[in-house]
């Protein structure tokens, strides 16, 4: 008997988090609905978990002060005063303004181990971290792609 109330226990326990699941699931936006939100190329990325090409972005030799919000929910995710020149073609960033915002998946696409960056309210492609950025200021690129943000000058 006591195992039938254990497992009906964690029956019960899985079916409420698969509710939950259903519905956090129900409030992210269809591929149509982004569709109409997003262009083109932040749907290829966002959405389809695209990427840009180097060195031909809007953002990775951006200089100006100011925020860069998500450009599907204009959350602000990252700041100037964190990018640096990676050398990469993307703007990169030590840290987002609100680790919170963001969600870190593995990414094992392209023959690859990556650890995705997606933004957390939205599930949508931001871009990938990775672990050889500046040691003097934490250690970490968020390599981003131009086209998941959008710059707001201060």
């Amino acid at each position: 008997m006591k195992k039938l109330a254990l497992f009906i226990t964690a029956l019960c326990a899985i079916m409420m988090t698969g509710a939950q699941n259903s519905s956090a699931q129900s409030k992210k936006k269809t591929d149509a609905e982004w569709k109409k939100i997003l262009t083109g190329d932040q749907y290829e990325i966002m959405v389809n978990r695209g990427t840009e090409s180097p060195f031909h972005n809007a953002y990775w030799n951006n200089h100006e002060k100011g925020v860069y919000v998500s450009a599907a929910t204009g959350d602000v995710l990252f700041t100037s005063d964190d990018k640096y020149d990676s050398h990469t073609g993307w703007p990169s960033f030590v840290k987002p303004v609100d680790p919170s915002k963001i969600t870190i998946v593995k990414d094992n696409s392209y023959g690859m181990t990556r650890d995705e960056v997606i933004e957390k309210s939205t599930g949508l492609h931001l871009g990938h971290v990775f672990d050889d950025g500046p040691a003097d200021r934490g250690g970490k690129r968020y390599c981003m792609n131009s086209g998941a943000l959008k710059f707001i000058k201060k």
